[in-house]
């Protein structure tokens, strides 16, 4: 009886053994769960994968981090994924310009954790002292990021800043509304188009474009130039109906507008929606731009911060990013991953010939003032 006893308890004993064993693989394979991320063709990424791709742990991370970025530029997927892999949830503010954000960080740069700013504007922040250096230990998927977009001359030693998204400015017309020939920015004054355009909200966009119709620098400081641009552009102001960098392709896809000045990724989608609108690469040359993950000073949770830029550019999630909003990718180990179709669209990624053609915004100083100034006095007539 004792020896039955015995023998019980010790099966008891093994059983139990057996079910704590059990319970604890399935909470090891439980952790892997949400390290399954989507990628870009739809295919889910295993926790493995992750790791491989450079993932982090969760150790002394925050349990939420605040993102300042352009609106519709991060898919609610992304951060989904970000918030199911690392327990992290992400909070987004909204600017409509560099300047906007530019002017929020300077009174109160510790209430974000990150931020994304363009190549000029990073040069402005970096000689305000606004920006933490950054710790590449923590992002070592940096190396998925092509050369040619790190360390430029906005920021040399490529300590403060981050490639997140580059493009172009281009003229999208629908061509079942516009019968005029368009093959540049001052094609866009014929008083034939009054009332049809639809043209960035942007002081340093627009009289850059003004700038060029001129032949000069999209960077001009020349007071008479300037003087000049602003003529230029009052002369467009009859045809245009609304200013928006946020969303322009809603305007050209309901037929609002005939056409517009807008990013080359609206023009992209907006064709996507409606056929008829065609993409003009104008032949004063383009703006070019390179937006870029910065961690504002003071960032109380710059581990945080320097974690979720390392999950942007892995491969699957910079191409997922891409397949919602198809600006220029600076990630080339994602470009296996990215639509053929997005990569030959000479809207988002012009031939070499245009490119050349092209010019970056660098910060102005001073002179950034008087283009404020310009900008404020057009939108007023």
């Amino acid at each position: 009886m004792m020896e039955k006893k015995r023998t019980s308890l010790f099966m008891l004993i093994l059983v139990a053994a057996l079910v704590l064993l059990t319970g604890l693989t399935g909470c090891g394979s439980s952790s892997v769960q949400p390290g399954q991320q989507v990628q870009g063709n739809g295919a889910p990424s295993s926790g493995n994968e992750a790791a491989k791709a450079g993932g982090d742990s969760q150790a002394g991370l925050s349990k939420s981090l605040n993102l300042f970025i352009w609106s519709e530029y991060i898919p609610p997927s992304v951060l989904e994924a970000f918030e199911k892999e690392y327990g992290v949830k992400v909070n987004i503010s909204t600017y409509s310009s560099n300047e906007e954000m530019f002017a929020k960080l300077s009174v109160n740069s510790s209430g974000y954790d990150l931020a994304v700013a363009s190549d000029y504007m990073v040069d402005l922040m970096r000689k305000q002292q606004l920006m933490e250096k950054l710790d590449y230990s923590s992002i070592s998927n940096i190396k998925n990021v092509g050369p040619e977009f790190l360390k430029r001359s906005s920021d040399p030693e490529g300590a403060f800043s981050v490639p997140y998204m580059w493009g172009n400015v281009v003229i999208a017309v629908n061509a079942d509304k516009v019968s005029i020939p368009i093959s540049g920015y001052r094609d866009l004054l014929n008083p034939k188009l009054k009332g049809s355009l639809v043209v960035l909200d942007d002081a340093r966009s627009m009289i850059g474009i003004a700038n060029q119709m001129q032949g000069k620098s999209l960077n001009e400081t020349d007071p008479a130039v300037l003087e000049k641009s602003k003529e230029l552009l009052s002369q467009l102001m009859p045809n245009v109906k609304a200013f928006d960098s946020d969303s322009p392709k809603t305007l050209l896809v309901s037929g609002e507008v005939a056409a517009g000045i807008v990013y080359g990724a609206e023009a992209s989608l907006a064709r996507q929606e409606n056929p008829a609108i065609k993409t003009i690469l104008p032949q004063e040359g383009m703006e070019l731009w390179q937006d870029n993950f910065v961690i504002p000073k003071g960032s109380p949770n710059k581990k945080t911060a320097e974690t979720f830029i390392n999950f942007i550019l892995r491969p699957d999630i910079s191409a997922e990013i891409s397949k919602h909003y198809p600006y220029a990718n600076p990630n080339l180990a994602a470009h296996e991953l990215i639509d053929k179709a997005v990569l030959e669209d000479p809207a988002v990624y012009p031939p070499k010939e245009d490119l050349a053609k092209g010019e970056y915004m660098v910060d102005i100083g001073d002179a950034a003032k008087q283009y404020d100034r310009i900008w404020s006095e057009i939108k007023l007539e």
